[in-house]
C-alpha cells in the first residue's frame, strides 16, 4: 500500500493526540453520507461471538426495534484475529455488516482500514456511563467514537483464602510484597507456588503493562512511535523473569491439564487474572469453589490505586452501513440499557463496561464459585473504575505472536526476560515499516 494511503491511514488511527478524522477519510466512506437519510423499515445485520446475543437481539426486536422499525439478525462468528480478517476481507468488498463486535485492541487495525465509522454523534452522550479509562479505548485518543464499550475484564488478585491462612501469608497489595509472598510461600513449602508466569497469554502480559503505565503505541508528529520496551514495560518484564528464574514461582502455561490440577489440588495458590476468573476457577479448579478470595491486584507504590485490563469487547458500527443512525441507536442500547444488560449478564456471562450495570441485576449477589466473598461485585466495581487507559496500536496481532514466541523461550529456558521484550519491540517495528506505516525510531 503506498504511503500516502498509510500516512492518512495514521492520521486516523492515531491513539494519543486528539485528531478529527478529515475530509479525506470522510470521502472514502461514502454510506455515511447517504445512510441515515433512509425512511421506513431498517433491517441490519450484526457479526458477534458472543453466546447468548441472539436472545439479548430478541428483546429490541420485540420493544425498541419494533418501535424504531429497526430489526437487528444476529450472525455468529469466530473471534480474535479471524473476525477482524473477515471483517476487513468483507469491507474491502464493500459488504461488511451492519455492526461488529470488535475487541478493544482491534479498533485501531479496523479503524485504520476505513472499516469503522465515527458515530460520536450518535452515541456522544453515552461517555458518562463509563469509566474514563474505558471509554477512551473506543475513541482512540480522538474526538471520535468509534465503537460502544460492552464488557471489560478489569484485572485483580485471587488467591487461596485457607491456604493462605495456613501459610501465615498476607495478601499483597504491593508488588515488591508479592514477590516475597512468593518466596516466604517457597520456603514454607518448596512444592508449592504462589502463581506461574504464562508466556501463552499476550492479553494478560499487556494488562500489567498497562497498569504499570506502559504505553506501547504513540505518536511522534506524523509518524509512529511503538514503545513495547519502554522503562514501564521493561519494569514488569524484569520483575517476573526475576521471580521465574530464581524459581520463585513457576514456569508452566495456563489452561493446561497440569495447570488445571495444580490449582484443583493447592499446588498454585493464587492468581494474578480478571473478572472473568470465577467462571474459569470452576471449571480449573471444581473442588476449591468457595476457598477463593478476590482482591485489588498489587501496585507498583502504595500511593497507586490502578489496574490493568485483559480482555473485553465493544459494538461498532461499519462504514460500509447504509444505516449508521440506525445501528449507532441498537449498539448504545444494547450496552446501555438496563434490561439488555442484564441479560447480556445472564445470556452471555459478560461483566459489563457500563458502571450502572456493574452493580445492578445479575451483579448485585456474588458469583456463586464465590459465595463466600458477599461484597465480590461492590469490589470489582471499584476496581473497574481505575482502569488505566490504554495504547493500542495497528498490529497487536504481530507484538502478541511475537511475545508468544520471545517470552515463551525465555520462560522455558528461566533467561532474560528484557531481552525478549526487545524481540517484542524489534518484530512490531519491522512489521510496521514493511506496511509501510512511518515509525519514528
Amino acid at each position: 500500500m503506498p504511503n500516502t494511503k498509510r500516512r492518512r491511514l495514521f492520521e486516523i488511527a492515531a491513539t494519543t493526540v486528539a485528531v478529527t478524522l478529515g475530509a479525506t477519510a470522510l470521502a472514502a466512506c461514502g454510506s455515511e453520507d447517504d445512510g441515515d437519510a433512509q425512511s421506513g423499515p431498517v433491517s441490519l445485520t450484526y457479526w458477534t461471538w458472543t453466546p447468548g446475543m441472539d436472545k439479548v437481539v430478541d428483546l429490541w426486536n420485540k420493544g425498541p426495534g419494533k418501535k424504531e422499525q429497526i430489526t437487528v439478525t444476529v450472525k455468529k462468528q469466530a473471534s480474535g484475529d479471524t473476525l477482524v480478517t473477515k471483517i476487513l476481507t468483507a469491507h474491502k468488498a464493500g459488504k461488511a455488516p451492519d455492526l461488529v463486535q470488535a475487541e478493544y485492541q482491534a479498533l485501531p487495525t479496523l479503524v485504520s482500514n476505513d472499516a469503522l465509522a465515527d458515530i460520536s454523534g450518535e452515541v456522544g452522550d453515552a461517555k458518562g456511563k463509563f469509566a474514563e479509562g474505558v471509554w477512551q479505548q473506543t475513541t482512540l485518543g480522538t474526538d471520535a467514537v468509534y465503537a460502544v464499550p460492552q464488557d471489560i475484564g478489569p484485572m485483580m488478585f485471587y488467591y487461596r483464602e485457607d491456604l493462605f491462612k495456613k501459610y501465615d501469608l498476607t495478601v499483597p497489595t504491593t508488588w515488591d510484597e508479592f514477590a516475597e509472598t512468593a518466596r516466604k510461600l517457597k520456603k514454607a513449602s518448596p512444592d508449592t507456588d504462589l502463581t506461574t508466569f504464562s508466556a501463552n497469554d499476550s492479553g494478560l502480559f499487556a494488562g500489567l503493562a498497562q497498569q504499570a503505565g506502559a504505553k506501547w503505541w504513540t505518536t511522534e508528529g506524523d509518524k509512529w512511535k511503538v514503545g513495547i520496551d519502554d522503562a514501564a514495560t521493561q519494569k514488569v518484564a524484569e520483575f517476573w523473569g526475576d521471580l521465574v528464574e530464581e524459581g520463585a514461582i513457576d514456569n508452566q502455561p495456563m489452561y493446561t491439564p497440569a495447570w488445571n490440577k495444580a490449582l484443583n489440588t493447592g499446588k498454585q495458590i493464587a492468581w494474578v487474572s480478571a473478572v472473568w476468573a470465577p467462571g474459569t476457577l470452576s471449571t480449573a479448579a471444581p473442588d476449591t469453589k468457595g476457598k477463593w478470595a478476590m482482591a485489588p491486584l498489587p501496585q507498583w507504590s502504595g500511593s497507586e490505586n490502578v489496574t490493568g485490563s485483559w480482555g473485553g469487547s465493544s459494538t461498532a458500527v461499519t462504514t460500509d452501513s447504509g444505516n449508521k443512525e440506525a445501528a449507532a441507536k441498537f449498539a448504545a442500547w444494547l450496552n446501555t440499557d438496563g434490561e439488555a444488560l442484564n441479560a447480556l449478564a445472564k445470556e452471555s456471562g459478560i461483566y459489563p463496561a457500563s458502571t450502572s450495570a456493574q452493580l445492578s441485576g445479575a451483579f448485585t449477589t456474588p458469583p456463586d464459585y464465590f459465595s463466600n466473598q458477599a461484597d465480590f461485585y461492590t469490589q470489582a466495581a471499584e476496581i473497574a473504575n481505575t482502569t488505566a487507559p490504554s495504547a493500542w496500536g495497528p498490529n497487536v496481532n504481530v507484538a502478541y505472536t511475537s511475545f508468544k514466541d520471545a517470552f515463551g523461550a525465555a520462560a522455558k529456558n528461566k533467561s532474560d526476560f528484557t531481552a525478549a521484550l526487545k524481540t517484542m519491540q524489534d518484530d512490531t517495528v519491522a512489521d510496521m515499516k514493511k506496511q509501510g506505516f512511518e515509525v519514528a525510531e
